[in-house]
């Protein structure tokens, strides 16, 4: 025996941190003689023998322990050779394959500096597990980043799950630990045995940069292979790089997978990735929106989460298919030229043990201080952006998620918790910065260089920040200082909006300021408007729901008034699903939408006028093209709170097309004159109250020629039938 007793303890006791050293084949020394080793450790093998590649000799291994620890000694052997090893099974079963031991790391010097820099931008092509073939072996490469980590294993469905059999080695002081094991393949379970430097039990962990994970409750990671699939969207993305959206129609249908369409003859199952597909291009396109945007579709343990609590950051969740199936839907809908967005969640992660958590023994991904490292919220724990590794995970995730799964865009969840120190906690719960403030300057940092990252890799893609205070910058390019988001959701005009229309309309006229308080700093941001999901559950009833009266046409009629001031009012759009037929009851994340309401007029007027909208937005994109700029609004009257009427123009880049909006928010219909910049025929292109919405019909027999009558300190005039409870909208086109 050329190993020391001490040694082979190590590998059967499973305390090795160095594998490489002692396994595979060496030059070695016993006594005064020098020779070559080669040493295997493998479950299942009653004997095992050492084949010379170029001779062909084959030489018996001696075996060492009971469980499968081998060793060949070729006394005066003086160039290390290539071999193979033949292995004889209890079984009977003879099989030759490659040892693990006998392959170069597969990581580069060059890449180990630049991940621990967290500046590879591809580093999702070196960690995690990758299908490869090496000097005509095939196999897979495993590679996780632990540096406090006394020994790591990878375990499977090939090893029996046994640490023994795959131990890794750290690539030098990287923390980086790899190790290619051939014969693997696409379709094994996998993850990482560890053990810490504090517990002398090993326990284990999923792959961070896992792409396929076993159905839930199970969570072993899959290794998959996505490199073979064959894209169709050439043309979209090139399209889509080339394309500002700050000054194109942009109307977002936000949706969760789960619940948004369910099969009934099939235990109520949700579609497939496949299914939806087919089925969201089919109906984004007839509906008009030019993107859907999916709550997050990343893998994730426990379903009332909605999927905001992510285990699998570079993962798409395996409850509707493959990471292929899932490249099989965006592919579709970009068929259809709808854009996907992904919620995206780089504020925190859940505490399961299998998880992030406690990693490799130590705060690894988040703070070691609570006050630091914990979501007091959501029980969650803080990635700490100010360790290079973790920021290079997280903008790694971004990276991937556009340049793998060719999303358009991510918009990011609960960037508010990232920027304050102080959020949701009390004073002396939180450590204020360098500098004495709350602002977080890692996260601030971090949110920047992803967002530089983002748009210089994929031109086209959008990122918009779910931000609820008045942090400035947020849209703002990172040179001016700002956070480099496209777009940020307009919390505010959401609370105040649905504040008021929540109102019994009697009493809305004491409510007028908050329908036009948005306009003060409605150009502060490029903002995004948004009815989320948010706004439907915990209570908080559906929209139509929120609309007053107890009637549902009543109900009906104020929410396409909504949704006319919605679309005509600066800003892109974003409404979540069941809004735009009014769904009645609060969403629920385990079933589907109801979409038999659709049988009634009150609803199917909702969606219909939903559907117009989009296309009347999307038809004139010299008015979106304003929807960030200040020279596409103009007031005509925002002070005609007593009878609850807005009124305002739209206007395009070069005059020539111009909206004229109404909106009248009491159930009283009237002969109302309103001021307009110039005369001429203008054609009514949209009314809510029409009978094909479920309205009263009431309107203006398709426009009104303007008269030289002074209104609203304007030479001419218009003379409307405006009815209750409506939006309208006039155009004058030259």
């Amino acid at each position: 025996m050329i190993i020391s007793q001490a040694e082979l303890d190590s590998f059967t006791n499973v305390v090795q941190s160095h594998p490489h050293d002692f396994l595979g084949i060496h030059h070695a020394s016993c006594g005064n003689t020098h020779g070559i080793v080669v040493r295997a450790y493998l479950d299942d093998a009653k004997s095992v023998s050492v084949k010379n590649k170029k001779t062909g000799k084959i030489t018996p291994m001696e075996r060492l322990s009971k469980d499968g620890f081998f060793e060949a000694w070729f006394p005066r052997a003086r160039v290390i050779f290539h071999y193979t090893l033949i292995v004889e099974s209890y079984s009977g079963a003879t099989r030759e394959i490659a040892d693990a031991y006998s392959f170069w790391q597969t990581i580069s010097d060059s890449d180990l500096y630049l991940i621990n820099q967290g500046t590879d931008h591809r580093v999702y092509e070196k960690l995690g597990s990758h299908v490869r073939e090496i000097d005509g072996v095939k196999g897979v490469s495993f590679a996780v980043w632990a540096p406090s980590a006394r020994r790591v294993s990878v375990v499977g469905d090939f090893n029996g799950w046994d640490g023994r059999y795959h131990a890794m080695r750290m690539l030098g002081a990287s923390g980086i630990w790899e190790i290619f094991i051939p014969g693997v393949a696409v379709g094994a379970k996998y993850k990482f045995e560890l053990l810490n430097q504090y517990d002398p039990t090993p326990y284990c962990k999923i792959d961070p940069y896992a792409i396929s994970f076993e159905p839930p409750p199970n969570n072993a990671c899959i290794v998959a292979d996505i490199s073979g699939f064959k894209w169709n969207d050439a043309a979209w993305l090139e399209k889509r790089d080339a394309t500002n959206w700050q000054e194109k129609p942009v109307s977002v249908y936000e949706m969760h997978l789960d619940s948004w369409k369910r099969v009934p003859e099939e235990g109520d199952r949700p579609l497939t990735y496949r299914e939806l597909g087919d089925e969201l291009a089919k109906y984004c396109t007839e509906m008009g929106f030019t993107h859907v945007e999916m709550l997050p579709p990343t893998e994730y343990p426990f379903p009332p989460s909605w999927g905001y609590q992510v285990t699998g950051f570079y993962a798409p969740t395996c409850r509707f298919g493959s990471p292929e199936d899932f490249m099989v839907m965006v592919d579709k809908l970009h068929a259809c030229g709808i854009g996907v967005i992904i919620d995206w969640v780089p504020a925190h992660f859940p505490r399961d043990d299998w998880g992030l958590a406690g990693y490799d023994g130590t705060h690894l991904y988040d703070h070691a201080d609570p006050r630091q490292g914990t979501q007091p919220d959501w029980g969650t724990l803080l990635f700490n952006f100010g360790r290079c590794e973790v920021r290079g995970f997280m903008t790694g995730s971004a990276l991937s998620w556009l340049g793998r799964f060719h999303v358009d865009g991510l918009r990011v969840d609960a960037v508010a918790a990232m920027l304050y120190l102080d959020y949701s906690r009390k004073d002396g719960e939180w450590i204020p910065n360098r500098y004495g403030g709350k602002e977080n300057i890692e996260s601030i940092e971090f949110l920047r260089a992803t967002n530089d990252l983002v748009h210089h890799y994929h031109p086209g893609a959008i990122t918009i920040a779910e931000e609820s205070t008045s942090f400035a910058g947020v849209t703002h390019p990172t040179r001016d200082n700002g956070l480099g988001f496209d777009f940020k959701w307009a919390m505010g005009w959401m609370h105040d909006t649905l504040a008021y229309m929540k109102e019994d309309p009697l009493n809305r006229k004491f409510h007028h300021n908050k329908l036009t308080f948005a306009m003060l700093y409605q150009y502060s941001e490029k903002f995004m408007l948004a009815l989320s999901h948010d706004e439907v559950v915990h209570g908080k009833a559906s929209l139509i729901n929120k609309m007053p009266f107890g009637d549902m046409p009543t109900k009906a009629a104020n929410l396409r008034a909504l949704f006319g001031y919605m679309w005509t009012w600066p800003g892109k759009k974003t409404l979540f699903m069941g809004g735009e037929f009014g769904q009645s009851h609060e969403w629920k994340y385990d079933g589907s939408l109801d979409w038999h309401l659709l049988e009634y007029i009150d609803h199917e007027g909702v969606r219909r006028a939903v559907r117009d909208l989009n296309k009347l937005y999307r038809s004139r994109p010299e008015i979106a093209a304003l929807d960030q700029d200040y020279r596409g609004f103009e007031w005509i009257n925002a002070n005609d709170g007593d009878n609850s009427v807005l009124s305002y123009l739209r206007k395009s880049p070069d005059g020539k097309t111009t909206w004229l909006v109404v909106c009248n928010f009491t159930p009283v219909a009237r002969t109302y004159r309103v001021g307009v910049p110039e005369a001429g025929r203008w054609g009514e292109v949209f009314n809510s109250d029409a009978e094909y919405y479920g309205g009263s019909g009431m309107g203006n027999f398709g426009g009104k020629d303007a008269e030289p009558k002074p209104w609203n300190d304007r030479a001419n005039s218009l003379e409307i039938a405006l009815p209750g409870l409506s939006t309208l909208i006039f155009e004058l086109r030259k």
